[in-house]
């Protein structure tokens, strides 16, 4: 039996080894499928990673709002702030025109004279309600601030955005408006101890901490390389149904299947070695892709590869994919009756699957009804686990459940696989 079984996995290395397009296909398509999506995915949304979000400020102002909201902006790691365009400083007209261009995501435009208007404001409510006035008048705070906003960029990112800053820079008006306000009191009713200040020191408002829910010992920030290296390896496993099923039909078409059916072996024991053979190809392409996510992006100014903190983790969720993957395989193989259908049937089916696991556009993306169907694919049972060791620092206990789906689809892909089989030679 052992023989047998060495036998047929002899027999697949040297068929997988001389189709060397095959092989290309199964390895440097995954590469470059990693390679392109991540860089393309780096810079698009590389104004949420740690260069910040591209803002141009304008400070007409130059005064306290100015210079508290420029200093409020500069210390939080969420902005990438500049006051000058291609070398020249910032104006309103140049700022709308880069924010256009697609140069900047936002623009800020503070207007002249705005720390003044508060202040006469404030100096006029103080001096009615000091005065006694039996109505006061209505102050008007004729402050207008510009938000300019790139028409381009996605108009949920943009909403969460500028709400952000108008709340900051709310918050550092009615700052300046309390400090006038003090300030004029101040004036009116001395005190001693702590004399009237005609300077407006510049403070920081808010401070910011971010910090990612995830129980690695080391923080682990989201980026366009944690999600593209498994979610394109995972792509690329579950691709080999195509060559595995090529494969599983030049057996049928050349009539070799027909002469192994005539041996006292048991059709799983055939199958085994197609097995072995594919679930090794896809733990090497599996050790390549993190070679790369680990060693050859960073030369490319993308961010490293973060493995998490479990290492059997990785091995148990890679070993339960390359099953799911090769039993795929060895069902598309079965059910095909021509290269064309298998090519077809293998094409479609993984790329349906791959969308609707989150490979192409995450699902947290995908609207409720698309999420729910997504849980259903095999993909995302994968690509969920990689993201609990990758990204939330998880361990063995935590992909057990998404291993297990993966396994249970193997036995039904295997299951399927047989009964067909069995009903094709009955026939």
């Amino acid at each position: 039996m052992l023989n047998k079984l060495l036998a047929t996995v002899k027999k697949e290395i040297l068929l997988l080894l001389r189709d060397k397009v095959g092989l290309s296909v199964l390895f440097i398509m995954p590469v470059a499928l990693i390679l392109v999506m991540t860089l393309i995915q780096d810079s698009a949304f590389k104004t949420i990673n740690e260069k910040g979000i591209p803002i141009v400020f304008v400070n007409d102002d130059n005064d306290s709002l100015g210079y508290q909201i420029r200093e409020g902006l500069l210390s939080n790691e969420l902005c990438y702030l500049s006051d000058s365009i291609d070398g020249k400083p910032a104006t309103a007209v140049l700022a709308q025109k880069a924010v256009s261009e697609g140069k900047f995501l936002v623009g800020i435009v503070i207007p002249k004279g705005a720390t003044a208007s508060i202040r006469k404001n404030v100096s006029t409510l103080v001096d009615e309600t000091l005065n006694g006035a039996d109505s006061l008048h209505k102050q008007q705070d004729s402050v207008e601030i510009t938000i300019l906003i790139d028409p381009v960029a996605k108009k949920s990112f943009l909403n969460a955005v500028t709400s952000n800053l108008r709340e900051f820079i709310s918050e550092v008006k009615t700052k300046i408006m309390f400090q006038a306000f003090s300030e004029q009191i101040a004036e009116v009713i001395p005190d001693k101890e702590n004399p009237p200040k005609n300077s407006y020191q510049k403070s920081q408002i808010i401070r910011y901490k971010e910090i990612y829910a995830s129980t690695a010992t080391d923080q682990i920030v989201p980026n366009a390389v944690q999600h593209n290296v498994p979610a394109w390896t995972i792509f690329a496993m579950f691709f080999i149904a195509i060559p595995l099923s090529n494969s599983i039909l030049k057996e049928k078409t050349e009539g070799s299947v027909f002469r192994l059916h005539t041996m006292p072996t048991p059709y799983l024991l055939l199958v085994n070695g197609k097995i072995i053979v594919y679930l090794m190809v896809c733990l090497i392409q599996f050790m390549m892709m993190l070679a790369v996510g680990k060693y050859l992006l960073p030369t490319m100014g993308l961010p490293a590869l973060v493995l998490g903190n479990s290492m059997m983790g990785i091995f148990i969720l890679t070993l339960a994919t390359s099953f799911a993957a090769t039993g795929f395989g060895v069902m598309v193989g079965t059910l095909a009756t021509t290269d064309h259908q298998a090519a077809i049937m293998g094409s479609l089916s993984i790329l349906l699957l791959s969308a609707l696991g989150g490979i192409w556009v995450p699902s947290y993306v995908m609207p409720e009804v698309m999420r729910n169907i997504s849980s259903f694919s095999p993909l995302n049972w994968s690509l969920e686990g990689f993201y609990k060791l990758f990204l939330r620092g998880g361990g063995v206990a935590d992909i057990l459940t998404d291993a297990s789906k993966l396994m249970g689809f193997f036995f039904l892909m295997m299951a399927i696989s047989y009964l067909v089989n069995h009903k094709k030679r009955n026939i």
